[in-house]
């Protein structure tokens, strides 16, 4: 009897052991068990499916956070409080951040879905080496318009948007620096001047587009624009894209005088807590086709070059989003120019939105 009892004990501790097998084996890949992510980023600027892919894959808890600005982003950073493992702010502000050393020199061994990344997309002026710095997603500021309101073909230069015809039409994107921007490149100047001539002269050039102006927004132009309610938007190139696939009567458009070229890009902040998770992340996110499902959700081009051959011919293949080497060149990427010189850009472009109204 004892040797039955024994007998039917071992039995249950091989099936209890096989069961505790089991469950493990059904569980994530161990490394994050219990640990968080704290990911700070632009709003609707990363597919959820693919936090969730990365969640069961390895482990880790994924924190998402969201910010509407570069600037915001940048004051709550150097603030603390939170500290947050992975943000993703645009070149400029790469720039910045370094110079305010809130950034964490990347160790590019543990990146090495790197080597997907296209050559044209590394080694810019805003971080040479991308020792702090891997490319997200780039596009242009470039002009939408409703076929329905405008002829096609009607708008090629940023000069266009004066004219008298399309008053009280068009909607302008809530940004000091890109609305300051265009005007500078209306008048053959650089996007990046410090001069307060040059500056003064482009608010002034502004001033005059305020008749035409029906509202200075964020992200309410993609309502608008899908809604038919406005002809014109200046705007980003994925904001564009995700307009264009509601509304067939939209088109965009990069003004051949001359545009910004952004670069948005994963960086890991100094006050990092999770760095071993940053890294994972930015890995997954290169994956090619993790990189590929992420640009088909959000809409703007991808650096992935291994990613951009996943992508459907008509996206791909769309100059409007993936431009080609001539209209690259006449492009602009955004320097920093230091706190003083944003301020002035800041006041006039605030002088403006006070006289367009």
């Amino acid at each position: 009897m004892k040797k039955i009892f024994i007998a039917i004990i071992s039995i249950l501790l091989v099936c209890l052991g096989l069961a505790g097998l089991a469950h493990h084996l059904e569980k994530p890949a161990a490394g994050g068990k219990g640990q968080s992510l704290i990911i700070y980023n632009w709003g609707d600027y990363l597919d959820p499916k693919l936090i969730k892919k990365f969640e069961k894959q390895s482990g880790y808890h994924v924190v998402y956070e969201t910010f509407d600005s570069n600037e915001a982003m940048y004051t709550k950073i150097k603030q603390g409080g939170t500290a947050y493992d992975l943000t993703i702010p645009s070149e400029y502000m790469v720039t910045k951040m370094r110079k305010a050393h809130l950034l964490d020199r990347l160790d590019k061994q543990k990146i090495p879905n790197m080597k997907y990344i296209g050559k044209n997309f590394l080694h810019k002026s805003f971080d040479a080496e991308n020792d702090y710095s891997v490319p997200y997603f780039w596009g242009t500021l470039g002009i939408v318009y409703n076929d329905k309101f405008v002829k096609k073909g009607a708008i090629k230069t940023w000069n266009d948007l004066w004219s008298k015809k399309y008053r009280h039409q068009i909607l302008l994107v809530d940004s000091a620096r890109d609305a300051m921007g265009m005007s500078l490149v209306s008048l053959g100047y650089s996007m990046n001047t410090t001069s307060s001539m040059k500056l003064n002269l482009a608010q002034t050039k502004l001033d005059g587009l305020g008749p035409n102006i029906k509202a200075i927004i964020s992200d309410e132009m993609r309502m608008y624009m899908i809604q038919n309610e406005a002809a014109i938007g200046v705007t980003w190139s994925g904001e564009a894209h995700e307009m264009m696939e509601s509304n067939h009567h939209l088109h965009y458009v990069v003004p051949k005088e001359g545009s910004n070229l952004w670069f948005d890009n994963f960086v890991v902040p100094k006050t990092a807590k999770n760095k071993k998770a940053a890294y994972e992340f930015i890995n997954f996110m290169l994956e090619p086709k993790n990189a590929a499902q992420n640009a088909k959700y959000v809409g703007y081009a991808t650096p992935n070059v291994a990613a951009q051959k996943l992508l459907p011919k008509y996206i791909r293949e769309d100059r409007q989003f993936y431009p080609d080497q001539t209209t690259l060149r006449h492009l602009q990427v955004f320097k920093d120019l230091g706190p003083k010189k944003m301020q002035e850009y800041n006041d006039l472009f605030l002088e403006f939105k006070m006289y367009a109204r």
